[in-house]
C-alpha cells in the first residue's frame, strides 16, 4: 500500500526531535519496498554556524543520517518489519557512501530510500539524496536492532 505522511506522522514513528530529526515529510512509501521522502534545508539549522565559515555547506554525516532515517521510516510504516516496543533501530553500518555535490540553504533534498535485504531485526537499503535531480550523495545502509534495558 502507498501512502504519504506529514511531520505529526513522521514524529510519532521516529525517536528523533530538533534539531536532529532530519526528515520533514513523507512523499510516498510502499511498505516493505520503498520510501520518499523530503528534507527541508534552512540557514537556520544549528549546523551552518561552523560548516563552513562564509561557504555553510550540510555535512555529508547529515545527509547520510536523513536517509537512514527515512529507511527507519519505511521500516516502522511495515508491519512486517517493525521492532518491538522496547527497541531502537540504529546504524550498523555504512558502504559505498559517495558525495557529489554539496548541499547548502535553501535546496530540498529529496530522500529515496530502497529495501534491498531484511533478515531477523538486521535491513539494508539502497539510498540516494537528490537536490534538484542531482544526486548529492548515496550510500548503501545496514540498519539493526537493539532491544532496550529493562526500567528500573
Amino acid at each position: 500500500m502507498k501512502t504519504k505522511g506529514d511531520i505529526l506522522e513522521i514524529m510519532n514513528l521516529l525517536p528523533h526531535r530538533y534539531p536532529f530529526l532530519l526528515v520533514d515529510k513523507i512523499i510516498n512509501c510502499e511498505e516493505g519496498k520503498s520510501i520518499e521522502a523530503i528534507k527541508n534545508v534552512s540557514f537556520n539549522e544549528p549546523f551552518f554556524n561552523g560548516h563552513f565559515s562564509g561557504y555553510p555547506v550540510m555535512p555529508g554525516v547529515l545527509i547520510l543520517e536523513a536517509l537512514a532515517q527515512a529507511s527507519g521510516l519505511l521500516v516502522f510504516k511495515t508491519p512486517s518489519l517493525c521492532p518491538p516496543n522496547e527497541s531502537l533501530y540504529l546504524f550498523v553500518g555504512i558502504d559505498k557512501a559517495r558525495f557529489k555535490r554539496p548541499v547548502v540553504p535553501g535546496d530540498q533534498i529529496n530522500l529515496n530510500v530502497e529495501l534491498t535485504k531484511s533478515k531477523q531485526g538486521f535491513a539494508v537499503f539502497n539510498s540516494v539524496a537528490t537536490v534538484e535531480n542531482e544526486v548529492a550523495a548515496s550510500a548503501e545502509l545496514m540498519c539493526g536492532f537493539k532491544e532496550l534495558p529493562k526500567k528500573l
